[in-house]
């Protein structure tokens, strides 16, 4: 069963001592500490020691609580359990052991925190198939103004940054996403300097962009703030420091907003966003196309992920058509993206530059005199691979 145990000891009380020896006392207020952190009481029963100290459990409908105090040492046990098969009462475990702490003011603490069971992450590809990552721990949660967040440890790809379930990116094999959706596009422009990110708050984007020496800004616009501070916190595989890079601006604001009324010309605008549902539909309209057009330099790109040529076909010949209205030139290409599940696609739009007009033993020159590092993807070869098209994809961008 899946779940979270908490147990701690807890020594050295600074709290008034009476607090370790009245159970009565303590009941009530367990009771209302179990509530504000969300969840539910069944029942409680507290067993006051003559002249000594207090157990106490109380049962939870997500499973129970259980303390025993020891004034003569000044100290108590706690155990704390939750079950995490329906949903995911982490937090809310959390919340309590730490309103419990506070309540008993320990100088020390000894805490064991123990994951029951794997977690499941099922990531629907369509209506009617998807695929699973099994993950061996949550590591946290939160709710935004805008999504729910959440962060697995997984054998398989390390740490995985998940955005209302589904998977983002992961510490292991971000690089085939962000690579792609950078370098095809800027290796062949001669000196990029002006970038525009648009999402991309994990900074994976960012850090591919700013490896290209020429760069001088790169701007990233993500609408939610949250997304940012957890990246640089859990995923520095990913973003490898590109939020301390002086050349990084960061802008908290709607994409749509910002594209509207800034005035600055960009090189290359990448628009590493959520797939087109919801809010993010905005986002792959014809009419915000038209408006990154406008921002861009005569020799400009713009680059962005289309969706599974296998799991959403019409999705795909869709926004290629949208694109194919608004600019001259547009490439779709596709790679597998294992956290994806999928045959991934995505586009590089110009109304000059045709990246199928480069060579292989091209790019690796640029490559080379750029002097760009850590790349697990992207060579002259791979370049000329993904653009590469079989006749099934084809058909739907035609």
């Amino acid at each position: 069963m899946n779940g979270l145990h908490l147990i701690g000891d807890l020594s050295n009380c600074r709290c008034d001592p009476l607090r370790l020896l009245n159970g009565a006392g303590f009941k009530d207020k367990c009771i209302n500490m179990v509530q504000a952190a969300g969840l539910t009481v069944m029942d409680a029963t507290f067993k006051q020691f003559d002249e000594s100290g207090f157990t106490g459990t109380v049962v939870l409908a997500e499973s129970h609580l259980a303390i025993h105090t020891w004034p003569e040492n000044n100290g108590l046990t706690l155990d704390v359990y939750v079950c995490n098969y329906s949903a995911d009462n982490s937090i809310k475990a959390h919340k309590l052991f730490d309103a419990i702490i506070e309540y008993f003011q320990p100088a020390e603490i000894a805490k064991h925190e123990i994951d029951r069971g794997e977690h499941i992450l099922v990531e629907p590809l369509n209506d009617s198939t998807g695929f699973y990552v099994k993950a061996s721990c949550q590591i946290g949660e939160w709710h935004t103004k805008y999504q729910k967040l959440s962060i697995f440890d997984t054998p398989q790809y390390g740490k995985i940054f998940r955005l209302d379930d589904f998977n983002m990116t992961s510490e292991r094999e971000e690089f085939i996403y962000h690579e792609n959706l950078i370098h095809p596009a800027m290796t062949i422009l001669d000196a990029p300097k002006n970038v525009l990110i648009i999402g991309g708050g994990d900074g994976g984007s960012a850090e591919e962009a700013l490896k290209h020496p020429s760069v001088e800004q790169v701007t990233m616009v993500e609408i939610d703030k949250d997304v940012i501070e957890i990246a640089k916190e859990y995923f520095q595989v990913v973003h490898n420091g590109a939020f301390d890079d002086p050349r990084l601006r960061v802008v908290i604001e709607n994409g749509m907003q910002f594209v509207h009324k800034t005035q600055e010309k960009f090189d290359l605008i990448a628009l590493d966003l959520n797939d087109p549902i919801g809010p993010a539909a905005a986002l792959y309209s014809t009419d915000f196309f038209q408006q990154c057009r406008k921002l861009l330099k005569p020799e400009g790109l713009v680059t962005l992920h289309i969706g599974s040529p296998t799991a959403h076909p019409s999705r795909v010949a869709e926004i290629s058509q949208r694109l194919k209205q608004v600019f001259r030139i547009v490439r779709p290409y596709t790679m597998y993206i294992p956290l994806y599940g999928a045959l991934w696609a995505l586009a590089v739009c110009s109304d000059k530059l045709d990246p199928k007009a480069f060579t292989p033993e091209e790019i690796d020159s640029r490559i080379k005199s750029r002097k760009l590092q850590h790349l697990q993807f992207y060579n002259g070869e791979a370049h000329l691979g993904v653009f590469a098209l079989p006749n099934y994809v084809r058909k739907l961008i035609v």
